[in-house]
């Protein structure tokens, strides 16, 4: 096998080509190793490609046995391996235990190759950092790849590796999977456990997952990932059957509600918009009900719940910055987040409550809105993959307001359902976005990324 066909394969069907032991986990691993020298100087999407990668841990049975996969920087930790988080402050921290997420990686086969990068702390949807520098976008490296899964969603557009680790408490799986042409998904709240430390992220507005090329891969991935552990304060029923095996089966007639309207300040682009009344009339055409929907929520209420979640985790650093030596200020700190955390030491223990509150209202609004309907069709952003540096919190000019507040008007289809905690699906190609594409057919022969 050599780059051109390993790049353009997902990961079942390497997975397949180990099982049937046409090609060992030690080749893919050499392979993918290829990738990373020939792509990541131009991209910077990985910041570590491991020494021991041909020889990393991995059981030898399952669906994505023998796979080439990423860590991101931030979120599931991985005993003895680096684990900066994009910032000063975190430089050379590494953690001692193995997070439940990266046990569940090793136990179904996955071959943990390396770190990608993400923007300091992942509170931007930009992946930019003064430790890092910016993470292009393969697809057109004058634009962000999203955030804050931006290294990993553009090691896996560009074919370096077929599937990357994600995490997402305000839009950070969905970010960049539109912004890069992937399939993301945000699970459900207590569908994949975060322990043994993290188990109730940013008080229950964030999850880890991954980023993908295909449907199938996700559907295999969620084999692997989902499932209770001890101590979750959130469990889900599990399905009847493989995730694999409910993609082979029937739906009934659904009722889907497709959002037209901006849910926020931000109008909507063109060319998003007619995807997305592109994909409400495939749907219709296959007999499925589809109707207008407007979610009826508080834009405000956003704003305080999913900003006002990272600006609590932000100004409880002290505990981290202690355990590392060191002091928050200009040369640990990013200057947006360093303006969120300083405000939030200005905050009375009562803001909590504000915040909890709006989360509260969000639900409810959503919730009636919704309950009628089986599915929703929203737009992943407002418009395509946006030049880098426009929310990006190495911008020294934007007070904690004015970046919280653009934040959620370029995001403002996405926070919104890491508050409800329901699972948000997102397939969008960066240039001219269409309806999800074919889990066999990637990348469209119309556009254009790296070529070996």
């Amino acid at each position: 096998m050599n780059l051109a066909e390993y790049s353009t394969l997902d990961a079942t069907a390497l997975g397949r080509l180990v099982a049937a032991g046409e090609v060992s986990a030690a080749e893919l691993a050499a392979l993918a190793w290829a990738a990373y020298d020939a792509l990541n100087p131009t991209l910077n999407a990985i910041l570590e490609f491991y020494d021991d990668a041909e020889s990393v841990p991995g059981a030898e049975g399952g669906a994505l046995a023998g796979v080439p996969f990423l860590r991101k920087d931030i979120g599931a930790t991985e005993a003895g391996r680096l684990q900066e988080m994009g910032s000063r402050l975190f430089a050379g921290y590494r953690p001692a235990e193995d997070g439940y997420y990266i046990a569940r990686a090793r136990a179904g086969g996955l071959r943990i190759l390396g770190r990608s990068a993400v923007p300091e702390l992942a509170t931007s949807g930009f992946t930019e950092s003064i430790l890092n520098g910016i993470t292009g976008n393969p697809w057109d490296l004058e634009r962000t790849a999203g955030g804050s899964t931006g290294g990993g969603s553009a090691a896996v557009a560009a074919g370096i590796v077929p599937l990357a680790h994600a995490s997402d408490g305000g839009g950070s799986i969905r970010i960049p999977a539109a912004c890069c042409g992937l399939v993301g998904l945000n699970p459900s709240r207590g569908r994949i456990s975060g322990g043994p430390s993290d188990q109730d992220a940013l008080y229950g507005l964030a999850r880890e997952f991954l980023v993908c090329r295909s449907v199938r891969d996700m559907a295999a991935a969620l084999d692997v990932f989902a499932g209770p552990a001890p101590g979750d304060p959130f469990i889900i029923t599990p399905p009847e059957r493989p995730y694999r095996d409910e993609l082979a089966q029937p739906t009934d007639k659904l009722r889907v509600g497709v959002a037209l309207m901006k849910w926020g300040e931000t109008e909507v682009d063109g060319k998003v918009l007619n995807a997305i009344k592109r994909t409400a009339e495939t749907l219709q055409s296959m007999g499925h009900r589809v109707e207008e929907f407007e979610a009826n929520f508080d834009p405000e209420n956003i704003l305080r719940a999913v900003m006002g979640g990272f600006h609590l985790g932000i100004s409880s650093l002290d505990e981290a910055a202690a355990m590392m030596g060191r002091k928050i200020d200009s040369d640990t700190l990013e200057p947006g987040n360093l303006k969120l955390y300083q405000s939030g030491q200005t905050l009375p223990m009562s803001y909590a409550g504000t915040i909890f509150e709006a989360m509260r209202k969000v639900r409810a609004a959503v919730g009636m809105a919704a309950k009628d309907f089986d599915i929703l069709l929203t737009p992943s952003l407002p418009s395509t993959a946006r030049p880098h540096g426009e929310y990006s919190t190495t911008r020294e000019d934007l007070s904690a307001e004015e970046y919280m507040k653009g934040d959620i008007r370029l995001f403002q289809y996405l926070g919104v359902f890491n508050v409800t905690g329901s699972h948000r699906y997102r397939c969008h190609w960066p240039i001219a976005p269409t309806a999800c594409p074919s889990a066999y057919n990637w990348p469209p022969a119309s556009a254009t990324r790296p070529h070996w």
